[in-house]
């Protein structure tokens, strides 16, 4: 069964995660996004691409058993590849977020042009908990937040509720939960009434001084993951425990193994 679906009419592709319950992302799935967005991007005659998710929240992230060193490397790139897909998508990309966006679930809407968030969305990058960080967002957040809370969320794990990445500018329209099928109408009405042609090419223009991720950014943020992070005692540490639900035991530099 697909766990990523395309439906286009009316001139929008809506492209929807339904892996339920959390829309956990592995490299199958991955891979399947990128096949998906690849399809929608063929069409010239699209409005608006949406990214959307079925279930209980927009994605919890990338599958935490995919990031052990037997398939790190792979789970990256494959990932990557399909928000550099996203990314690239001549038509605007409005990302509809509800419950919450963690880890690759947050990367994603990175990769969007638009964010559309229910008051009950949350937004956090939880990585560092598990002693690895996010590639991407340690490439590409600082473009769009200042860059001291790009270092908090990165470094810290904290989540923002919808009304503070609203604020700090991950979000750019908030919708009460009950409202945000409405409002994504209304979004999509405002771009539907708009000329296809001119909205690519503004899109292009848009992003003429200051794209908002950089690709070799990332790419460079991935190789350092993978050549120095991966196979490294904390970070299978980190993932293992969390798997096993269980606290992780970090290791001092040169020293014993210890309790966080």
């Amino acid at each position: 069964m697909s766990a990523v679906k395309l439906e286009i009419d009316d001139r929008v592709a809506r492209v929807t995660l339904d892996r339920p319950p959390l829309n956990v992302i592995d490299l199958g799935v991955a891979r399947e996004l990128t096949v998906v967005v690849d399809e929608a991007g063929r069409r010239d005659d699209l409005v608006a691409v949406v990214l959307a998710a079925e279930g209980r929240a927009f994605s919890a992230g990338v599958d935490v058993r995919d990031h052990l060193p037997d398939r790190g490397a792979r789970m990256l790139a494959a990932f990557h590849a399909a928000c550099e897909r996203l990314h690239a998508l001549p038509s605007p990309v409005v990302a509809v977020v509800h419950g919450a966006a963690l880890g690759g679930g947050c990367e994603l809407t990175l990769v969007c042009d638009i964010v559309l968030a229910s008051g009950s969305a949350t937004f956090g990058l939880p990585e560092i908990r598990l002693g690895v960080f996010p590639p991407l967002a340690a490439a590409a957040l600082s473009h769009v937040v200042p860059w001291h809370l790009a270092s908090d969320l990165v470094l810290t794990g904290r989540s923002l509720t919808a009304a503070e990445a609203y604020a700090a500018g991950l979000v750019s329209r908030l919708a009460e939960p009950e409202q945000l099928g409405p409002v994504l109408d209304q979004l999509l009405g405002e771009l539907r009434a708009l000329s296809p042609t001119s909205l690519r090419l503004t899109k292009q223009a848009l992003r003429l001084a200051r794209p908002p991720v950089d690709f070799a950014a990332v790419a460079a943020a991935e190789r350092h993951y993978v050549h120095n992070l991966l196979d490294e005692a904390d970070a299978v540490e980190g993932l293992t425990a969390f798997l096993e639900k269980r606290p992780p035991k970090w290791r001092e530099p040169g020293g014993p193994a210890t309790h966080p």
